[in-house]
């Protein structure tokens, strides 16, 4: 095959597994996370969640954290793509809120860490100031915020702008050619589910509430925290993600690499890790927002 039509399919992949949807957690991702979370809600903020959810979630937050990437590119809600992630400058391995959260037309605060701030505010206008509410649909608020937050976690929502967070990068998921960002948002947890949970998204998510019992829990009231009395503090989350895209994610991993057991195994725990702080930051976010003397359940 010639290196342009090479080309040409690589492009293809990309704008495949674009409109695919291959820009954020995948639905397995999202729903660990809320599912852990929904388990260290506070009373008050259960009934709160419950109350906003629409009738099709049947009380569960987990089942509606997959619905802004379902929406997203349908027309009316294209403006909610960059919300997803922030891109940050290549190599440098860190995150800066002034310099990076902007669309592609330099937008200020249209990114993902802007956008958690952005839905907390309106959430907060519900214990706030009723007055307010009208202006907010709050069940959205509830589902972007709920999602965004899972989101930041990836370390590649954190990418390098150069390679659009690791999409352009097309490497091997051992035989099976895909990109890297897909690969942490899809291939790591897939792999994961099919190795050592004979499938089971349940299983794992029991796996993942065992080690925040056991292994993490000294870890859970760091996780947990906010400086400066904040409801929500992304900027601390996109910086641990852009850290660990450079350590983990990228290193090891050009274009044209085959990943396999020896970067599964490795990044896995990285993963997870990220998975079980994105619940329980969603938790304890909701918690403050929601609850009167915010303390996660469970702990």
């Amino acid at each position: 095959m010639s290196s342009s039509l090479r080309l040409w399919f690589a492009t293809l992949l990309v704008l495949t597994q674009l409109i695919n949807g291959a820009l954020c957690w995948g639905k397995e991702g999202h729903y660990t996370v809320c599912k852990i979370a929904e388990s260290y809600f506070e009373e008050e903020t259960v009934a709160a969640v419950k109350k906003l959810l629409p009738e099709s979630a049947d009380g569960d937050l987990a089942s509606v954290c997959s619905w802004p990437d379902e929406i997203k590119h349908h027309w009316q809600w294209r403006w909610t793509s960059p919300l997803h992630y922030v891109d940050t400058p290549d190599y440098r391995c860190n995150y800066e809120y002034c310099r990076d959260c902007h669309d592609t037309h330099k937008h200020q605060d249209r990114c993902v860490t802007g956008a958690i701030f952005n839905y907390t505010m309106q959430l907060m206008s519900a214990s706030e100031n009723s007055h307010t509410i009208v202006h907010y649909n709050l069940t959205e608020a509830l589902m972007f915020l709920s999602h965004y937050m899972g989101d930041v976690h990836q370390p590649l929502h954190t990418g390098f702008l150069g390679d659009l967070g690791g999409n352009t990068i097309i490497v091997n998921w051992y035989h099976n050619e895909t990109n890297l960002h897909h690969v942490w948002d899809n291939m790591i947890i897939e792999s994961a589910l099919e190795t050592y949970y004979n499938s089971s998204l349940p299983r794992m998510i029991q796996a993942l509430q065992a080690k925040l019992k056991n292994g993490w829990s000294n870890d859970v009231p760091s996780w947990k925290s906010c400086h400066f009395h904040q409801k929500a503090c992304p900027n601390l989350y996109a910086s641990e993600s852009i850290d660990l895209a450079c350590k983990y994610a990228y290193r090891n991993a050009t274009p044209g690499t085959t990943l396999g057991d020896e970067y599964f195994l490795s990044r896995l725990p990285v993963v997870e890790k990220r998975l079980a702080q994105g619940g329980i930051r969603l938790a304890a976010t909701l918690n403050r927002i929601f609850s009167a003397k915010p303390k996660l359940a469970g702990l």
